[in-house]
């Protein structure tokens, strides 16, 4: 399987903060890649690096076998036409309609007959369950349905690539497996790579064939659902079976950036 997203060893960062270090990850076709990892553990910003937002400081980030730092407006745009994002918030437009939401993609880069539209993005409605929903206002759904909404956007051009930010965040139990089985299903028939970023343990494992776990800045485990289960890390074990006490802490970690903030507004530290 050839990797249509590869990063190695890199690094991330915003200001003189470095949030992630020497990461290397591959999604390939017709994979289902998990990463994992507590909040605030740098998931997100390996999402943004992907999607050509945050460039690394060190290391190789390749979309489509190119490197992503090289591109130029133009590239990048092109590639990420051939990519599909399911945001962690959905991000919606609250002025257009269901069917709409779906169906701004394809107006916004295909000339496609009004009919082919049409049937695109019902059957894609459809997919998620959402065929009957077509009409409604954003503001008339459900938090759990607008979820399904943006995933219906998402894959309504077939991405060669597909990115979930907490794709199961906000859905009922029967949701979060359909969309589980949906994520494993659109891989297969279409191909595609998709890259899951989530905290969900038990619904990932089920569908998914790599598992990269985060934190401290770096990865701490990777493998199949599988050999992950077996690792006796403390680390993996805190995560995946939810204990409070170990190596993750609850609290923020302290920095030279806070204690100067401190310093400036409180003049103590």
């Amino acid at each position: 399987m050839s990797a249509i997203l590869a990063l190695d060893n890199v690094s991330l960062g915003y200001g003189q903060r470095t949030i992630l270090k020497d990461i290397s990850l591959t999604v390939a076709q017709g994979e289902v890649v998990a990463l994992m990892g507590g909040s605030g553990s740098g998931k997100t910003t390996l999402l943004r690096a992907a999607t050509g937002q945050l460039k690394a400081r060190s290391g190789s980030i390749k979309l489509f076998g190119q490197e992503v730092n090289s591109f130029d407006n133009k590239s990048l745009r092109e590639a990420r036409q051939r990519m599909g994002v399911l945001f962690q918030q959905g991000a919606l437009f609250t002025d257009l309609n269901v069917f709409e939401n779906v169906a701004f993609p394809l107006r916004e880069h295909l000339s496609l007959p009004n009919e082919q539209l049409q049937q695109t993005v019902l059957d894609k409605l459809a997919a998620v369950g959402l065929r009957a929903a077509a009409h409604l206002k954003v503001s008339e759904i459900s938090g759990g349905m607008a979820r399904r909404v943006a995933l219906a956007r998402a894959i309504v051009m077939n991405p060669e690539l597909i990115l979930y930010d907490e794709p199961f965040a906000g859905l009922d139990p029967i949701a979060v497996g359909v969309t589980a089985r949906l994520i494993r299903h659109l891989s297969t028939t279409l191909h595609c790579g998709s890259l899951i970023i989530t905290h969900d343990v038990a619904e990932t494992f089920e569908i998914a064939d790599q598992v990269y776990l985060i934190g401290q800045g770096a990865i701490k485990a990777k493998g199949t659902p599988a050999e992950l289960r077996d690792a006796v890390d403390p680390y993996v074990e805190q995560f995946l079976r939810g204990l409070p006490d170990g190596p993750v802490k609850f609290d923020y970690p302290l920095s030279a950036e806070f204690e100067a903030w401190l310093v400036k507004h409180t003049g103590c530290s």
